[in-house]
């Protein structure tokens, strides 16, 4: 593929060409260098000629399972130890009947099974499996090995994402390799006919550039896109609306915030280029029952966004609970099958 070969961004220490990343912070620097992003003083993306991919209506991409509900209405985080198939299994059989997918991760500070692996593991325990895919720590031929084995099973969405920098106490003799960005790993997937899903940060700067940003993803071959966390509805709607302006044609998921502790709303405030609003975290914290408003509050968000044209589902994100384990995926499922009921969905 003729993207995959373009030069990066001069100065950018992720090596993206199809920037800027989602972690750029609320005042415009990096968040690998204590200096400004090199997209950020962009007042319009480079015209990189992207030819668009052959457009999927029917989002029945090659290898899509039969019985598989794509896209996901609700899709659902996996919170587990790392490589811990025990615990992995027995909290995708608690998530399962709650949701249509469920969504892991691809973190920085710790070794888990490779994602194709991973697929199989949520495939085995009867639920559907979404994998992030991020190029921080493989090169691209490790990144071309998992997208063939995930190709081959025929069994997961991929999420294409550059991945967030490792801070500099993370690791710090482990090399981030960053061969490719997001938006080419999409193109590389979607090639090879993988349900290709990719992200995007509507609140991180430059905001002007992410609307076009997405449609580029789609022009490459990209499904779907994974929207993280906005303030409101209304920042939402006018994300989708300059978005279908640039040309976006292709559905969105819309990501829910679901806490319910300090433990839990910290660990989503302290993610580069996500805004939640204040008065939400301090109205479910200060409650009665911190617990109860935090699944009442996550209900109501997911309802309304659902509402949204272009909004095919949502994503429950967050760690839910400092607890257990066990106590964030009850409360996930909770929430889960709640929004069904809201939307008068059959259980």
């Amino acid at each position: 593929m003729e993207i995959l070969s373009r030069p990066p961004a001069p100065g950018c220490p992720k090596r993206m060409v199809f920037g800027p990343c989602g972690g750029v912070r609320t005042d415009g620097t990096c968040e690998m260098l204590p200096t400004p992003c090199v997209f950020d003083a962009l007042t319009d993306l480079p015209d990189h000629s992207v030819d668009e991919a052959p457009s999927t209506p029917s989002f029945g991409p090659l290898l899509q399972p039969p019985g598989v509900e794509w896209p996901p209405m609700i899709l659902t985080d996996l919170s587990t130890p790392p490589a811990d198939a025990s615990a992995l299994r027995s909290t995708v059989r608690r998530l399962a009947p709650s949701c249509d997918a469920v969504l892991v991760g691809d973190h920085q500070d710790r070794v888990d099974f490779p994602p194709s692996t991973l697929a199989r593991l949520i495939a085995d325990a009867g639920a559907v499996p979404w994998v992030t895919l991020a190029c921080r720590d493989r090169n691209r031929i490790t990144l071309e090995q998992e997208l063939r084995a995930l190709a081959l099973d025929r069994l997961a969405t991929v999420l294409c994402v550059t991945g967030d920098g490792r801070a500099y106490d993370v690791r710090p003799d482990i090399t981030q390799a960053f061969d490719l960005d997001g938006t080419r790993l999409a193109g590389l997937a979607a090639s090879l006919g993988l349900r290709v899903a990719v992200a995007e940060t509507p609140t991180a700067p430059p905001r002007a550039l992410r609307p076009k940003r997405l449609v580029q993803k789609q022009q490459v071959g990209a499904q779907l896109g994974c929207l993280n966390h906005v303030p409101s509805v209304a920042h939402l709607t006018a994300f989708l609306e300059a978005a279908r302006a640039a040309g976006l044609r292709m559905p969105v998921i819309a990501s829910v915030v679901v806490f319910t502790d300090h433990r839990s709303a910290a660990a989503l405030t302290a993610l580069p280029g996500l805004t939640i609003a204040p008065e939400r975290i301090e109205a479910v914290l200060t409650a009665a029952d911190p617990v109860e408003a935090g699944m009442t509050a996550a209900v109501d968000e997911a309802v309304q966004l659902l509402q949204v044209p272009g909004v095919a589902g949502v994503n429950l994100s967050g760690l839910a609970s400092a607890q257990s384990m066990l106590a964030a995926a009850e409360i996930q499922a909770d929430i889960g099958h709640r929004i069904r009921t809201a939307r008068g969905d059959r259980q």
